[in-house]
């Protein structure tokens, strides 16, 4: 198993997508980039952004909900082994192991105590058998050779759109084409809805006068592990990443 992980070799892809496997949204947008591509034969690069990496500096206990520092790190845990896998398979199974991870977590019912289990060597072993790629690939949980992989990866996204952003990243035609956040969005569009909302972003994004088009308030993500979807979703107001209400500071 090799620990050198390199940019180079990553073909032609017309999408790149950086995900870090334990944010809610760039789960539920992976899912939607996926329909765009199955629609349009665009090629997904999925690469890698760390969250526990970019706040490596920042006090968790003061700046973050208390659950957000093990999230993160389970996050960073999971994204070594497949900076492994990328480094000995190549790019190929990237897709099937973004699509693994997030149905073992996101997928699961309400009340799950997947939490508990996130990224610990059986449920990283059950990611890797669903993928279809070796469960020695596991071994690579605690490896952090490859955080400096991770980290260089994660620069690279924002020396694209400028570090005031989070999780995803997305850049169309890269690497010079136009990058962005997001879009943040709490539930997956329908088929028909994917490329109009593709269209309609990456017509936005690429006008070269836009900065930014934000609301704070957003409906709970629409996934199964948090309720699944609901006909009038509950509202939620977020600043810098996480609910109003939900620091210690806060209260």
């Amino acid at each position: 198993m090799s620990n050198v992980g390199t940019d180079a070799g990553s073909g032609s892809y017309d999408i790149e997508f950086f995900w870090d496997p334990v944010c809610p949204f760039a789960w539920i947008t992976s899912r939607w980039v996926v329909k765009v591509a199955e629609q349009t034969g665009y090629r997904v690069d999925w690469r890698f952004i760390s969250l526990r990496l970019l706040n490596k500096d920042k006090d968790y206990a003061a700046e973050f909900p208390p659950e957000y520092e093990r999230g993160h790190t389970a996050g960073l845990r999971f994204l070594r082994v497949a900076a492994a896998v990328r480094a000995d398979l190549g790019r190929e199974p990237m897709g099937a192991l973004v699509t693994a991870y997030g149905e073992s977590f996101w997928d699961q019912p309400e009340g799950s105590t997947i939490h508990e289990r996130l990224s610990t060597t059986e449920h990283t072993r059950e990611v890797l058998e669903a993928a279809g790629v070796s469960t020695d690939y596991a071994s690579a949980l605690d490896d952090t050779s490859f955080d400096k992989l991770l980290d260089d990866e994660s620069e690279l996204a924002l020396s694209r759109t400028g570090r005031d952003v989070g999780t995803p990243i997305i850049t169309f035609q890269p690497p010079d084409g136009v990058s962005f956040f997001g879009p943040v969005i709490s539930r997956v569009p329908s088929d028909e809805e994917s490329v109009m909302l593709w269209e309609a972003v990456t017509t936005l994004a690429a006008f070269p006068g836009f900065a930014e088009m934000k609301r704070s308030m957003r409906e709970v993500p629409q996934l199964n592990l948090l309720g699944g979807e609901t006909a009038e979703p509950e509202q939620e107001d977020w600043t810098g990443g996480h609910r109003v209400g939900h620091l210690a500071s806060d209260k």
